[in-house]
């Protein structure tokens, strides 16, 4: 079974207000609580000696479980990722994002190119096969993401991330976002992976 993070809403999230982290929160619950009702239904009579390509019981289980279980891994990276005070990437981010970008700038001019383009989640992400940083754009949980890839930051693009405090204005929303990146989490996210 899986457990919700209790995540709480604090003065140094500067990237949405209270009563939109709280909307926010609501979401992923339900995330929570479908992918445990999906295990179960796995464990459970769940069609397995009946499944096809086409429709059945258990390829719509299948396909639950990746959407659901990316929702919950996705919020839950996006809520560690906020609160930080208008910080510089640690060394080692700064390093392996010019390294794959140029430069600090240039990546920021493309992450907020990506977080524009993207329906669902924009993220930077290592890319284990090339060695290498990218942004990646999901439009939903699991439509976009790449095998072997690990999220190093991740920005929720659905409306429902800030529809409530600011309406169709996904620009200032993105920029509060830039503003409120912890670094030290990235830091140690990415560290991780280069050990």
């Amino acid at each position: 079974m899986i457990e919700m993070v209790n995540f709480r809403y604090s003065d140094d999230i500067t990237v949405v207000d209270r009563r939109q982290f709280e909307a926010h929160m609501r979401l992923y619950e339900g995330y929570v609580k479908s992918i445990n009702q999906i295990d179960e239904a796995l464990r459970g009579d769940s069609g397995r000696n009946q499944a096809n390509t086409t429709y059945g019981r258990f390829r719509d289980l299948k396909r639950g479980e990746t959407y659901a279980l990316n929702g919950v891994i996705l919020h839950e990276l996006y809520f560690q990722n906020i609160g930080g005070r208008a910080g510089e990437p640690g060394t080692l981010t700064a390093q392996m994002i010019s390294r794959d970008f140029g430069c600090v700038s240039d990546w920021y001019e493309d992450f907020i190119a990506t977080a524009k383009a993207s329906r669902g989640w924009a993220v930077l992400g290592y890319d284990q096969r090339s060695d290498r940083l990218r942004n990646i754009s999901l439009d939903s949980h699991d439509l976009g993401n790449i095998a072997y890839y690990a999220p190093i930051l991740v920005l929720d693009m659905y409306e429902h991330a800030y529809f409530l405090q600011y309406a169709d204005n996904k620009a200032e929303y993105i920029n509060r976002f830039m503003r409120n990146i912890n670094w030290k989490v990235i830091e140690e996210r990415l560290s991780y992976w280069q050990e």
